[in-house]
């Protein structure tokens, strides 16, 4: 068994090779280990599909050390290649999807994470592109976007960038259209807010937008939030944070939710779509659920669901 992580040295505060190169450092001829550091965007999955071409027989197992972006170029580099697994060692500013399994604590014990349980989950495929997490748009994907741009100033950059990206979006993305169909039914048309399709349960760090959510059921939950105005969306914030808005009263006229495993958007031109926090623009765009698709290494001593 072969175990390959896989650096992004842009992700989180700082660059994890040098504390990643110390907690493998007992590890020393006892088991064969790699570290490969990436130097740009898709690097990753690039790098993981050619060694799963190259050694289709040796089980091997790749753990993405950064975000969500970084577990997102990792189980996209290995659809298809059933002898190679995906892990995360949680370094960036969010680590969404490993929240689903109770959060970073355990991905960062190195000895549980190597000694860890592969497990099958499902994987999101949309065109040529995958989601291992959330796919979601409208004003989550401006935050994203925005907040990608702000991470690149000094003003702005860090912690700082999250915060000035929701209230920039605030002002300026309270409203979106398209339209959204599951499984062939059509579920909404016109104005929205924000829809999230997710096999995970978290995102933006900590809103919990799908708490019903199986990542290995073969199911999507789309939840989509109808156009809102300002005061009604902070009122509505902390229960939707909190995975409280399927089941509150408050959200019962401005809220769609449905589960499928096909979900067909049409949209304007320029509409922006985040998969796992990397942003795209697609105006007619397909969702669909790959059931247990790609094999996810759940910590030893840390429960499946």
């Amino acid at each position: 068994m072969k175990h390959i992580f896989i650096v992004n040295p842009k992700s989180g505060p700082g660059d994890c090779t040098g504390p990643l190169t110390k907690a493998l450092g007992p590890y020393n001829g006892k088991i064969d280990y790699e570290i490969y550091v990436t130097s740009k965007e898709g690097d990753a999955t690039e790098y993981v599909r050619e060694r799963c071409v190259k050694e289709p027989n040796t089980p091997k197992r790749f753990y993405a050390c950064g975000g969500d972006g970084s577990l997102n170029e990792v189980t996209s580099g290995l659809v298809g290649f059933p002898n190679a697994s995906a892990g995360c060692y949680p370094t960036g500013s969010g680590n969404d999807f490993v929240k689903y399994y109770g959060g970073r604590e355990k991905f960062l014990d190195v000895d549980s994470l190597i000694n860890g349980e592969e497990m099958d989950v499902d994987i999101m495929r949309i065109g040529g592109r995958y989601s291992i997490n959330v796919c979601n748009f409208g004003f989550d994907a401006s935050v994203a976007s925005r907040m990608i741009k702000f991470r690149r100033t000094k003003l702005l950059g860090g912690p700082r960038a999250y915060f000035a990206a929701v209230g920039t979006s605030f002002i300026n993305a309270m409203k979106h259209s398209c339209s959204v169909s599951v499984d062939g039914e059509e579920i909404h048309r016109g104005n929205f807010l924000l829809c999230t399709i997710s096999n995970g349960t978290y995102v933006g760090g900590s809103y919990n937008c799908a708490p019903r959510s199986k990542n290995n059921d073969g199911y999507l939950e789309v939840c989509l939030v109808k156009t809102i105005s300002r005061p009604r969306f902070l009122k509505l914030m902390n229960p939707y944070k909190d995975g409280k808005h399927l089941d509150d009263p408050n959200f019962k006229d401005c809220l769609v939710y449905r589960r499928g495993r096909k979900i067909e958007i049409t949209a304007p031109e320029g509409f922006l779509v985040s998969l796992d926090g990397e942003i795209i623009s697609s105006s007619h765009f397909t969702v669909e659920n790959l059931e247990r698709a790609v094999k996810f290494i759940v910590p030893r001593g840390v429960p499946a669901n």
